[in-house]
């Protein structure tokens, strides 16, 4: 009984030596484009639903009508197109780096039109740790995340508004002309 005592007191502290040796040594796949750990995304994706399932509203406080959803592709175009994209463009140029990968929301293969409007509002609002999906709920109203939360959840069948407001082209940023140097007094 000795031996088996002194063995798991030994495979207590060796487990957990072995693993911070293999994370402080460098061989850890911790670059966006690494291949990730075994079972890494299951694990993820399991306690990410779990956490959302359990802190999510379970109903919008807004009608999902035509006025929120095209408040919600102003939302959409300012805070998310530049990593989950927008209709009939190409993939935004961060989203091709980001490890996971950035869904492109409005996109068959991406569209969370499915997913409950709860939980897309608990990922705006809350984020996503370890990935490069922020919390708005410090930079965003509640409605403001209900409005793109409410857009995205009926991404697959919008009024015509609120398509044409997602595929409006958007001007350029103002470029401001470089300004001439002061003159110095002699």
């Amino acid at each position: 009984m000795g031996k088996f005592i002194l063995g798991f007191i030994v495979g207590m502290i060796l487990l957990p030596g072995a693993v911070v040796l293999y994370l402080v040594s460098g061989y850890a796949p911790v670059a966006a484009t690494d291949s990730p750990f075994p079972f890494e995304e299951t694990i993820a994706i399991k306690a990410l639903h779990a956490k959302a399932e359990r802190e999510m509203p379970k109903s919008a406080p807004m009608p999902a009508d035509e006025n929120t959803l095209v408040a919600g592709v102003r939302v959409y175009r300012e805070n998310c197109a530049g990593c989950h994209g927008l209709p009939n463009q190409s993939e935004p140029i961060i989203a091709k780096g980001m490890f996971p990968h950035a869904p492109q929301l409005l996109m068959k293969d991406g569209m969370v039109a499915d997913d409950p409007v709860g939980e897309t509002f608990w990922k705006a609002k809350n984020g996503i740790r370890l990935t490069g999906m922020p919390g708005f709920g410090g930079s965003l109203s509640d409605a403001q995340l209900w409005q793109v939360s409410l857009l995205l959840a009926s991404a697959d069948k919008l009024p015509a508004s609120a398509q044409q407001a997602l595929a409006a082209e958007v001007p350029p940023p103002m470029v401001q002309a470089a300004q001439p140097p002061m003159n110095k007094p002699m």
